[in-house]
């Protein structure tokens, strides 16, 4: 039997991590079991709320939306990548992750590991490590078109008064690729050589983004009884 670990963080009204202009996620009962039979209620939230996959639309007119996407790439087997030596703001670059070159390859999706979805909903969240777009390059360059990470965004958010370039956007949704942001417990992952990963969004046709329920797992060895 595999063993299925969650890879997404909680949505509550009460507290998370978000980009200054994005919805927040609310949840309001509209039909209660007492009055109507049934409980029903209405949501609200952005298509980047939470852990979530950006399309290529997200940043580029008549790009690719989710509902585009190639479902094969997004249930496959990842590489997960030990980042977790940097600090706060500090550039992940090719040198950091070229040891694990040789097993980037189309039909996988690589996850870059900071550490920095303990601080979800905490002031330091937003000052995660960004990833080097010349690195961004170089993963593309062997095929890979999933990349993900456990942060806000791999370009990293700017101290106030900065401009954000989004240039790992920009380069990796420009080739057809997708990212997965706000990955939840990724050192769970950093010990297995063979995992799978799904990063599957919701159905919204023509939209640049969607939330997702981001799962791992792994086959577990059958013991023999004798």
């Amino acid at each position: 039997m595999p063993t299925i670990i969650d890879l997404s963080h909680p949505l509550t009204t009460t507290g998370g991590s978000y980009c200054a202009d994005h919805p927040t996620y609310n949840c309001k009962t509209v039909c209660t079991i007492a009055a109507g039979g049934s409980n029903v209620s209405h949501l609200t939230l952005g298509s980047h709320t939470g852990t979530h996959i950006d399309a290529p639309a997200h940043f580029f007119d008549g790009g690719a939306t989710v509902s585009d996407l190639d479902l094969s790439l997004l249930v496959c087997r990842a590489v997960v990548i030990d980042a977790r030596g940097k600090g706060p703001r500090e550039v992940i670059s090719w040198d950091d992750i070229s040891g694990y070159a040789e097993r980037f390859k189309a039909g996988v999706m690589v996850l870059i590991c900071t550490g920095w979805s303990r601080y979800w909903g905490r002031e330091e969240y937003p000052a995660n490590p960004r990833l080097d777009v010349g690195a961004a390059r170089e993963i593309a360059d062997r095929g890979v078109r999933v990349i993900g990470f456990d942060s806000l965004s791999p370009d990293g958010i700017p101290p106030a008064g900065e401009e954000e370039t989004h240039e790992v956007h920009r380069h990796f949704l420009g080739r057809g690729g997708a990212i997965v942001e706000n990955l939840n417990g990724l050192e769970h992952l950093l010990d297995s050589d063979s995992v799978t990963v799904s990063v599957l969004p919701l159905r919204l046709e023509g939209c640049d983004g969607s939330p997702v329920r981001a799962v791992a797992w792994y086959e577990v060895s059958a013991q023999c009884i004798c």
